[in-house]
This record gives structure tokens, sequence and C-alpha cells, in this order.
């Protein structure tokens, strides 16, 4: 049995699973201790599941911990950046497009370094040990704790970010290290942001994880404790104190891949729609599309993989906005003086006439239940409109029969066309894409959407987030670049970016004789010399829980 958790911005979702039966689930608002929202999540899940806690395997847990302390600023670790790339690259430092409030944060200390290498693996320069280890007293004098190190092509070859890491540790052994060639894709620069921006999380990922397994231990639960990743399969506790930006996304990959566990359907796109937002993305293979460009998070640019997901301020917390700027609910409470009221301002030029209205992007969060109409509340939300509409049966009805109908008509229709137009925006052929429409906002949506041929909300749409974790598998991938040769032809190069991944997946928690490869994507470079071509490959396999048995000091198993 196994425990699924989704902390979102608005509720906490939580799922107790038999292999692929749902035998409990709940949802519970989010806390500004995040923390103790999970142990009240797990309380009420496992009282409502009257099950044995010795009978759960597995708990894993989707999180927004690391993604928030990003925006916010707040919770970053002073961090070191040490490039090796000179003479080369001088003209454009490390961290030369970080918004200010970040570099504020992290109070980096900067350092540019001997090495590097081209394309195919030649070297720009030697490594200077020596130089390396000056740095290490630099960083050791500026007080930061954690460091990020970044080599020129590293994708490619390995070997001085692993040899500058050796040194660096030999001479602060208490180093946090984070080498890029694990986290990031080609592209020195976006991949050197999100080395930096893993780094700088280091600290607060032991925090994370530690409070986590405290939260099990309070709970009663001795199971092993697994994070989602952003690509749709997990991580053990360890894994995720050493690469927590990996978690970044993980609430979008699991609502899709809870629904295409829900609807029994590997292709088709999903829409995921909580309390705050809206959230799209396509699922090829039953795993989530990768973005394939840069990705911008918290205002720095990144290349490490992200699912492909548009999203929109749209939930069921989400206010209603008169179109010139009024919003709906005011201290004289519902149907207040702004006139929502079809008894007020009913006539063709009010706030139900031809100058329109709007839903979000402003939300009242997790305090929907709180300050939305069908609570008792005074703000007119989404949810209010759904409840008119005759969507959903939440709250108190009677709180919103005065809304006038053609009010909530339009503000059903026009969060209709906005999800469909963001699920065409997702298309890339003619071909009918299937829907999904999961999500506890998913009351918003009427049975169909506009120019969409098939919707579906399937049993238990409500969690399909928390699911998405319960049933996460281990993955490994390759991407860099090969060189085609005479003697290392394009099969050669294959076979061994899959063999590559595989043993990534393998050496990361799934059982051997599970894994298989779910993606080959190959593009040739013409832009380099030479005959270079990008494989990137993905492979998955079912988590081994035999080597995954949690004691209460370290975790069992680090990632290599």
């Amino acid at each position: 049995m196994r425990v699924g958790i989704d902390v979102g911005g608005t509720h906490t979702d939580a799922v107790l699973m038999d292999q692929t039966t749902v035998v409990a689930e709940i949802k519970t608002a989010t806390t500004h201790d995040v923390t103790g929202g999970v142990v009240t999540a797990l309380r009420r899940l496992l009282a409502a599941g009257r099950v044995d806690r010795a009978r759960i395997t597995a708990v894993m847990i989707g999180t927004t911990h690391f993604t928030n302390a990003l925006v916010t600023g707040r919770g970053l670790a002073p961090t070191a950046v040490v490039r090796l790339a000179l003479p080369a690259t001088a003209a454009l430092p490390p961290l030369v497009d970080w918004p200010h409030r970040l570099l504020t944060a992290i109070r980096p200390s900067v350092h540019l370094c001997d090495g590097g290498h081209e394309f195919d693996g030649r070297p720009i320069s030697p490594l200077d040990p020596e130089q390396l280890k000056r740095v290490a007293a630099a960083i050791e004098a500026s007080g930061a704790r954690s460091v990020a190190v970044s080599s020129v092509f590293s994708p490619v070859n390995t070997e001085l970010e692993e040899r500058a890491a050796a040194i660096l540790r030999a001479e602060l052994p208490h180093l946090h290290i984070s080498l890029s060639h694990q986290i990031g894709r080609l592209g020195l620069v976006e991949r050197e942001n999100a080395t930096v921006v893993n780094a700088c999380l280091r600290d607060l990922a032991d925090d994370i994880v530690e409070a986590f397994e405290q939260a099990l231990r309070t709970v009663g639960v001795a199971a092993p404790l697994f994070l989602s990743q952003n690509d749709g399969t997990l991580m053990d506790a360890g894994h995720c104190r050493r690469y927590p930006v990996a978690t970044f996304a993980s609430g979008p990959t699991n609502s899709m891949r809870g629904a295409a566990f829900l609807a029994d359907r590997a292709d088709c796109a999903v829409v995921d729609i909580g309390g705050t937002t809206t959230d799209v993305g396509v699922l090829t293979g039953g795993y989530p599309r990768a973005a394939t460009g840069e990705v911008d998070i918290g205002g720095v640019r990144t290349n490490f993989r992200m699912p492909d997901v548009l999203s929109i301020g749209l939930g069921g917390g989400s206010r209603v906005t008169h179109a010139l700027g009024t919003r709906a609910g005011t201290e004289d409470g519902p149907g207040g003086r702004h006139g929502w009221g079809r008894d007020r301002h009913g006539g063709a030029d009010g706030p139900t006439g031809r100058d329109g209205l709007e839903v979000g992007p402003q939300s009242v969060g997790y305090q929907l239940t709180e300050r939305a109409l069908v609570f008792g509340g005074s703000v007119l939300t989404a949810t209010d409109l759904a409840v008119a509409a005759g969507l959903a049966d939440i709250g108190d009805p009677a709180y919103v029969r005065h809304l006038d109908s053609d009010l909530v008509r339009r503000g059903i229709a026009w969060m209709a066309a906005r999800v469909a137009d963001l699920v065409e925006r997702m298309r890339v052929s003619a071909a009918p894409l299937p829907v999904i429409v999961v999500g506890g906002g998913s009351v918003l949506m009427p049975p169909e959407l506009p120019g969409i041929p098939s919707v579906h909300r399937p049993e238990h749409h409500a969690v399909a987030n928390a699911i998405g974790a319960a049933i996460g598998q281990i993955g490994g991938d390759v991407d860099r670049l090969f060189a085609i040769t005479a003697t290392h032809t394009r099969e050669d190069v294959l076979d061994q970016a899959r063999t590559e991944a595989v043993e990534r997946a393998v050496a990361a928690g799934a059982a051997p004789d599970t894994v298989e490869v779910v993606e080959i994507d190959e593009v040739h470079v013409g832009y380099l010399p030479g005959n270079a071509v990008r494989i990137r490959v993905k492979a998955v396999g079912d988590l081994d829980l035999a080597r995954h048995t949690r004691t209460e000091e370290e975790p069992q198993w680090v990632t290599p």
C-alpha cells in the first residue's frame, strides 16, 4: 500500500492506494506551515482508510517548498559559483542575468578558472589544481556553504567537473557541491543557472526532507519517503537532498500522470484546475511532453528538464473581476454595493452587461472556505459561479441565488474558452486530442469545451495529483552530444545512450527487470563542426522497495 500526497498552493491532497485501487482520499487546506498540513492530511487519510500503518510500503510527496523558496527569495543559502572555462567565456560571467533580489539572497562568490572542453571533448585549457585550492580558500572566507561547479560542454565530457569537485571537497569537506552535468542540459549559461539554483537550495533540502521524515514519524508511519520529480518519476530522500531543483513543476506532472492512470490513456491533453491556477500539458506514451527550450523560474533562465506546461491564473479561488477594475465582493457582504445581484445593477451597461468580466488571476487561495460567497464570505469567486450554474455542490447554494443568470453564464463561458484556448495552443498536429480534466477546480468546466472533440472527467479526478505521486516510477535519462564517426556509428551511439539511461534508472532505485526505454529523441546539430548529434533517452522502471528501507538515521541509498 502506498500513500501519495501533493501539496498545492490552496489544497493538500492525499490518497491511500492498494496496488492500483484507491482505498481512501482526502483534500485539506494547505497551511502556512506546509509540513503541518502534511501531518494533518496523513492523519485524516489513515483514519479514513482504517488501515494498519505497518502495511504502508512507501510514502510519495509532491511539494512546492523549493519553488516557493526561489520565487520568494527566502531560505536560500550563500552560494559560490566556480566556472571552468578560461580563457573562454570571460565576457559573460556567471549570474550575469540574475534578478537583483536573488543575488542579494544568495550573496554569491564567483570564480572563473581554467578548464572546459570543446563540443567533441577536446580541452580548452588544462585544470589548475593550485588555482582551485586558492578558490577553496576564498569560498571559505566568503562563508558560502554550497558551490555550483560548471564547465564548458560538461555534458560531453564530465572529467573536469568531477576533478574540480574532488579538489574542493578535499579542501572543504563540509561543502555541498552541485555539478552542472548532473543537472542541466547543453547551453552553458542556462545549465550553470540551474546548477546555482540547485546549490542555493541544498541547505533547505536538508531541512525539508528532515521535516517530512519527522512528519511520518509523528503519525507512526515507518515506510520510506520519496519525492516527486518534474519528469513524472520519483527520487528518494537522499537524492532530494542533493537535487532539490528536480522537484520544480512536479505538481502539474503528478496531475498529468494521475490523469493518464485514471482515464487509462497514454496520449492526451490534461487540464489540471486547482484552487489558484490551471495547468495544461500533453502526455506522450504516458509521460509529460518535455519542454525543449529554456525555462524561466523566478526570473532565472534555466534548461534542466521540465514538463511542457502552459499555466494561467484560473482556479476555484479565482476572483471574478469587472473588466473596468471593479472586484466582486466588498465589505457590504454577498451581493454588495458593486451590484453583482440581479436586483441591483442588472442593466446592459452594468457589471452584467456588454463591458464583460474576467475571472482571475487574483485568487483567495487557501482562504476559499472563508471568503467565497458560498461559504458566507464577501468575495465572488469562480467556485461561486460553478455552484450558481449547477456544476458543483459546494458550500451553501442559497448564498449565490441572487447572482444574475447572465453573469453566471458569461463567467462559465469565459473560463471554458480560456481553457480551450490553452489546449489548442498545446497541439502540435491536426489529429484530434482528447482532453482529461482533473483537479479540485475541474467543477468549473462545463461538460463540453468549445472546439474540443472529447472531454473526460474520470473518477477521483479531484485528487489526480496525489494519485500521480503514488504511482510514480523511477527514471533515468541521458541528454548530450555524440560525435558520429566511421568507427562510432549512429547505431553505436544510440545503443550507448540507451544503456546509460537504463543504468541510471537502476542506480536511482528501479528494479532492473522492469526498466524500459520510453523516449528517444535524436537531433542532428548542424551548427557544430563534424557529424554531431544530440541524443535524449529516457528510461523508467518500477520502484525496487527492497533497496529503500528507511531508518531513523541516514537514507540507505544515495545517488552515485
